[in-house]
């Protein structure tokens, strides 16, 4: 499906992120950090998108969160230092694939034994502070 690029379709999109955002929040202390770095991962990337979305352009770009967290720097001087908050959120491991599958860990660890050490209130913070970021910048537009 192809996005139209406007402020009511990067509106939509961060709604979505604020309610997964929700949903980790939800999860935290609960025995599974593996499912509220999915959910903050999941949060992040629709809000990226929405940022996308307001410029009013198509954007083919790949590479993850960091990709488009790195296109958006680029073209929004207003956002510098997004990057290295996104950074720091990958860095406990938050992605789509690695919190949900066990082929991405050494046999026998599962997503959920891997995970056990997360700071998940920090890592909320911190993804709460970027989502705030992310719905002024497209405040402004």
């Amino acid at each position: 499906m192809v996005l139209t690029p406007s402020i009511p379709e990067a509106l939509r999109w961060l709604c979505q992120a604020t309610s997964d955002l929700q949903a980790a929040h939800n999860d935290i202390q609960h025995c599974c950090p593996n499912w509220v770095l999915f959910k903050v991962h999941q949060a992040l990337e629709k809000a990226l998108v929405a940022a996308i979305l307001c410029r009013g352009e198509a954007f083919e770009g790949s590479g993850g969160l960091m990709g488009l967290a790195r296109w958006l720097e680029e073209k929004e001087p207003e956002l510098r230092g997004l990057v290295l908050d996104v950074q720091w959120l990958c860095s406990w491991g938050m992605d789509g694939k690695a919190t949900q599958y066990p082929n991405y860990h050494p046999f026998p660890m599962t997503p959920s034994e891997v995970f056990t050490n997360v700071d998940e209130e920090e890592v909320l913070k911190q993804a709460q502070k970027v989502l705030g970021t992310l719905k002024d910048h497209v405040g402004r537009k």
